[in-house]
């Protein structure tokens, strides 16, 4: 079931960073079949890369692992900016998010 889910979830990350498995594989290091053997159920990261995995992507294991989120990247550069913003001004984002939830 979770080595389904990680597999599955690699691949996911991969393909919506634009990235081969060919070159993530180098990028961490490997032979270029690495990410290709995880992908393909041949193989799962031990613990020390599955973290250079979420470091590859950005991300804290926790949200590797959060299935509700889509672009965990993407929301983990969103958190990091938001950070630096003033209190009204995260506010106004937060009324743009909501006003943009009912639009769906």
């Amino acid at each position: 079931m979770y080595e389904d889910f990680v597999r599955n979830r690699i691949s996911q990350l991969r393909i919506s960073k634009g990235v081969s498995e060919y070159k993530m594989s180098y990028d961490l290091g490997h032979s270029r079949g690495y990410i290709y053997n995880i992908s393909s159920g041949k193989a799962l990261p031990p613990m020390s890369e599955f973290f250079a995995i979420c470091n590859y992507f950005g991300i804290t294991p926790g949200e590797f692992f959060d299935e509700n989120n889509n672009s965990p990247e993407l929301v983990s550069k969103a958190c990091e900016e938001l950070k630096s913003l003033s209190e009204s001004d995260i506010r106004l984002i937060l009324k743009f998010i909501e006003r943009l939830k009912e639009s769906k």
